[in-house]
């Protein structure tokens, strides 16, 4: 039987490593208020030099995924606030204020992602727990819903510890358990996440921006 899913939807937050207490709370941070591309709900983001965040380059420490933001609009000079950052030349800014991001930033939170191909059975899906794998259609997402495309590269799952998540478990979904066809889920955390050490790349872990 098919999955219902047929597209990914990023990385959703659902609990934390250990059973701890999650409120899905997010972390403050800044876009620049002239980055033109679009950071969508649910993407993995990275901090920059500057102090501001960016889109994950898949080689830099992740900081966390984006929850949404809070701008001032040049036009009407309302706070606004969206699920997602459409990029400076898709809104009008007020440059007077900042660009306020909201990001699920804690190094031990969990998240819910789709898988881009097929694992044949559960059993065999369930052998990659415990393992590595990069993120596939990073950066990319829906205008319309802001929310983020982007899935696990599952084709990738191996013990590398550069890849960009580790997979804890499997997400039981009885709309999507067809572990032969894509659509299924892992439960994921970030790897090297940048607020847990101190070196530079994914799998290790990083103390400066880029």
């Amino acid at each position: 039987m098919a999955n219902q899913l047929s597209a990914g939807f990023g990385l959703r937050p659902i609990g934390k490593v250990g059973g701890n207490p999650s409120n899905m709370a997010t972390t403050q941070y800044e876009i620049a208020n002239d980055y033109t591309t679009a950071i969508y709900n649910g993407g993995i983001v990275v901090p920059a030099s500057s102090g501001t965040i960016i889109i994950s380059d898949q080689a830099i420490a992740p900081l966390g995924v984006l929850a949404g933001v809070e701008f001032v609009d040049s036009v009407t000079g309302k706070t606004t606030f969206k699920n997602y950052w459409p990029g400076s030349n898709a809104v009008s800014v007020d440059t007077n204020h900042p660009v306020k991001a909201f990001v699920h930033d804690d190094p031990m939170q969990l998240y819910v992602v789709v898988a881009d191909g097929t694992n044949t059975d559960r059993a065999t899906a369930l052998a990659d727990t415990f393992i590595n794998c990069d993120m596939a259609s990073v950066n990319n997402g829906s205008t319309a819903t802001g929310r983020s495309s982007d899935m696990l590269d599952i084709s990738t799952a191996a013990t590398t510890n550069t890849l960009d998540v580790r997979i804890v478990g499997l997400y039981e979904d009885a709309a999507n358990a067809d572990y032969s066809a894509a659509g299924h889920q892992y439960i994921v955390r970030l790897n090297g996440h940048f607020n847990s050490g101190t070196t530079v790349a994914v799998g290790t872990y990083a103390t400066t921006g880029i």
